[in-house]
């Protein structure tokens, strides 16, 4: 499968999204794993049309790192998809690599936001809601949470100024409407999601081309070389397990052992 980047896409000639039924996480987690030993790598080493966001660090989320850490051939594979973008359109990166401690303060605060919204749901329908959006954080070496791989990331779309296009929601918006396929499954469409839905198709396209998959909740979320990758992508073996940034410590160990 080749990394290099292919002609660019046109915005209004991008095939539909098409649907994909949720991951059954007790299969995606048997998966086997064999990791590659590829390193983590910053995103803002990447040049245009490449913009990083680390957007947890910017919300002030507790343990959120103010960069967008990715394997090495995750950051091959997102510049080449940016490459292949129409002129005048930028990727951005909005996270990768996730501390466990991220995963774990957004699911339960988006568990308990869906609490205090669905008083009436009992503990298995929470978790399914909970799970729609956001995975169980899991630092078990042989089902990990997909962002601590370094394998996932989530991404969006910007003009050439930088600034964020219009996606149909949020990221990180836990509705209906934050499904990939959302805008292919509705009627008649109004100018504005019209546009939503080709910027959403653009993004979907450009990804896939480069041997991303998509979760298909999320327009924002993909990924490459971990168990949700191995899943939709047909794959016998996830070649990312968990990771961890490497630090000077770990270094003069290495160093000294």
């Amino acid at each position: 499968m080749s990394n290099s980047a292919l002609p660019h896409r046109s915005l209004n000639a991008c095939p539909a999204i098409t649907h994909r039924a949720e991951p059954d996480w007790a299969r995606v987690n048997r998966i086997p794993i064999a990791d590659c030993g590829e390193p983590l790598v910053p995103m803002s080493l990447a040049p245009w049309p490449i913009r990083v966001y680390p957007a947890y660090a910017r919300l002030g989320i507790p343990g959120a790192v103010p960069e967008c850490f990715v394997r090495e051939g995750v950051y091959r594979r997102l510049l080449a998809a940016a490459r292949a973008l129409p002129d005048g359109f930028g990727l951005v990166v909005l996270d990768g690599w996730r501390p466990w401690r991220v995963q774990q303060y957004l699911f339960e605060t988006l568990s308990e936001a869906l609490r205090a919204h669905h008083p009436e749901a009992g503990e298995a329908e929470l978790l399914t809601r909970t799970r729609e959006f956001i995975s169980v954080p899991s630092r078990d070496p042989q089902a990990p949470s997909p962002h601590l791989t370094g394998g996932a990331v989530d991404v969006t779309l910007c003009d050439g100024d930088g600034l964020a296009l219009d996606m149909g929601t949020l990221f990180d918006e836990a509705v209906p409407a934050s499904h990939s396929d959302h805008l292919e499954r509705l009627g008649e469409l109004d100018p504005r999601q019209q546009r939503a839905r080709d910027h959403r198709r653009l993004l979907y396209s450009v990804m896939l081309d480069q041997g991303f998959t998509n979760l298909p909740s999320e327009w924002w979320h993909y990924d490459l070389g971990d168990q949700l990758w191995a899943r939709y992508g047909g794959h016998d073996r996830a070649i990312y397990g968990p990771t961890e940034l490497d630090t000077i410590e770990n270094r003069w160990r290495r160093q000294l052992g």
